[in-house]
Protein backbone atom coordinates (compact mmCIF):
# COMPACT_ATOMS: atom_id res chain seq x y z
CA UNK A 1 0.00 0.00 0.00
CA UNK A 2 1.57 3.30 -1.09
CA UNK A 3 1.38 6.18 1.55
CA UNK A 4 -1.86 8.32 1.76
CA UNK A 5 -1.74 11.77 0.67
CA UNK A 6 -1.85 13.54 4.01
CA UNK A 7 0.77 11.82 5.11
CA UNK A 8 2.92 12.53 2.16
CA UNK A 9 1.93 16.01 2.37
CA UNK A 10 3.32 16.08 6.10
CA UNK A 11 6.79 14.74 4.88
CA UNK A 12 7.20 17.20 2.39
CA UNK A 13 6.61 20.05 4.66
CA UNK A 14 8.85 18.88 7.02
CA UNK A 15 11.51 18.11 4.92
CA UNK A 16 11.47 20.09 1.47
CA UNK A 17 12.38 22.69 0.76
CA UNK A 18 9.02 24.67 0.21
CA UNK A 19 5.46 22.64 0.33
CA UNK A 20 5.41 21.59 -3.55
CA UNK A 21 9.17 20.65 -3.26
CA UNK A 22 8.72 16.51 -4.05
CA UNK A 23 11.68 15.89 -6.02
CA UNK A 24 15.13 16.93 -3.74
CA UNK A 25 17.09 14.13 -2.13
CA UNK A 26 16.28 14.72 1.55
CA UNK A 27 12.56 14.64 0.55
CA UNK A 28 12.82 11.30 -1.70
CA UNK A 29 14.73 9.65 1.38
CA UNK A 30 12.21 10.28 3.75
CA UNK A 31 9.22 9.47 1.60
CA UNK A 32 11.12 6.18 1.02
CA UNK A 33 11.79 5.35 4.43
CA UNK A 34 8.16 6.16 5.63
CA UNK A 35 7.43 3.31 3.31
CA UNK A 36 10.13 1.32 4.10
CA UNK A 37 8.89 1.31 7.61
CA UNK A 38 5.29 0.14 6.77
CA UNK A 39 6.48 -2.49 4.71
CA UNK A 40 8.94 -3.69 7.44
CA UNK A 41 6.08 -3.79 10.04
CA UNK A 42 3.67 -5.48 6.91
CA UNK A 43 6.28 -8.43 6.27
CA UNK A 44 6.18 -9.25 10.77
CA UNK A 45 2.77 -10.02 9.97
CA UNK A 46 2.77 -11.20 7.01
CA UNK A 47 5.98 -13.62 6.80
CA UNK A 48 5.25 -15.48 3.50
CA UNK A 49 4.67 -12.10 1.99
CA UNK A 50 7.89 -12.48 -0.36
CA UNK A 51 6.65 -10.02 -3.82
CA UNK A 52 6.38 -7.42 -0.98
CA UNK A 53 10.01 -8.20 0.23
CA UNK A 54 11.52 -8.30 -2.63
CA UNK A 55 9.82 -4.59 -3.29
CA UNK A 56 11.50 -3.49 0.05
CA UNK A 57 14.83 -4.78 -1.06
CA UNK A 58 14.52 -2.40 -3.77
CA UNK A 59 13.50 0.45 -1.78
CA UNK A 60 16.39 -0.19 0.52
CA UNK A 61 18.44 -0.02 -2.46
CA UNK A 62 16.94 2.98 -3.82
CA UNK A 63 17.53 4.94 -0.68
CA UNK A 64 20.84 3.77 -0.39
CA UNK A 65 22.20 5.01 -3.93
CA UNK A 66 20.16 8.00 -2.78
CA UNK A 67 21.68 8.88 0.14
CA UNK A 68 25.67 7.94 -1.17
CA UNK A 69 24.35 10.73 -3.87
CA UNK A 70 23.57 13.10 -0.85
CA UNK A 71 26.82 12.47 1.09
CA UNK A 72 28.50 13.43 -1.95
CA UNK A 73 26.66 16.43 -2.81
CA UNK A 74 25.94 18.09 0.81
CA UNK A 75 27.60 15.88 3.55
CA UNK A 76 26.14 18.24 6.65
CA UNK A 77 22.57 17.60 5.15
CA UNK A 78 23.20 13.80 4.75
CA UNK A 79 24.43 13.73 8.66
CA UNK A 80 21.41 15.69 9.99
CA UNK A 81 18.78 13.72 7.78
CA UNK A 82 20.49 10.02 8.67
CA UNK A 83 20.11 11.17 12.76
CA UNK A 84 16.98 13.07 11.59
CA UNK A 85 15.34 9.79 10.14
CA UNK A 86 17.27 7.45 12.11
CA UNK A 87 19.09 5.58 9.49
CA UNK A 88 22.00 3.15 10.08
CA UNK A 89 24.84 3.02 7.68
Amino acid sequence: MALDTAKKLEIVAKHGRDDKDTGSTEVQVALITARIIYLTEHLKINKKDHSSRLGLLKLVGQRRRLLNYLKKTNHAKWIALKAELKIRN
